[in-house]
């Protein structure tokens, strides 16, 4: 019999224990603020909308990095800074829970095609972690950690999936 979860808390709650259990009991890695970030993250990306939420400045979505980091070029401290972290969670999202997905988001005729997800994301978060005034003072050390263990973190989304497949 399969489990329905409903509710953003059991959600919440779901995503934390998984991530926690992972990081902490299996790889070694207690840290309760990359937990919490993370969840966060499954939990904002489980609207698609979410996942394509930046835009240029005509408003049409964007799907690829590299359309990403060029927006980021354009913009203001603020923006940029938005930018370059979204950037991280969306290479993180796809390298540990989804990189099946990279074949299509990465293919021959699509300009993402070049770019390395992995050392694109550690960069993202490491430029998102530079803006430390306020208000970011809190979430810049936690970016700078993502940027450092984005490797541990995307092996550790890997491992959730694995185990709400097989349980959930």
């Amino acid at each position: 019999m399969v489990r329905i979860l409903s509710g953003e808390d059991q959600l919440r709650n779901l995503f934390a224990g998984l991530l926690e259990n992972t990081l902490h009991a299996e790889m070694g890695v207690p840290d309760p603020g990359l937990v919490d970030y993370l969840t966060t993250l499954l939990l904002r990306f489980v609207r698609h909308e979410s996942i394509f939420k930046i835009r240029d400045l005509r408003g049409h979505r964007l799907e690829e990095v590299a359309g990403m980091l060029a927006e980021a070029e354009q913009c203001a401290d603020r923006p940029r800074r938005e930018i370059h972290r979204h950037i991280g969670d969306f290479t993180l999202f796809w390298t540990g829970l989804y990189p099946e997905g990279l074949k299509v988001l990465k293919s021959w005729d699509r300009k993402d095609s070049l770019i390395d997800y992995r050392e694109q994301g550690k960069r993202s978060y490491y430029i998102a972690s530079t803006f430390e005034q306020e208000p970011y003072e809190e979430e810049a050390p936690i970016l700078r950690r993502l940027s450092e263990l984005y490797d541990v973190c995307t092996e550790g989304l890997q491992t959730v999936r694995r185990e709400w497949e097989l349980n959930f």
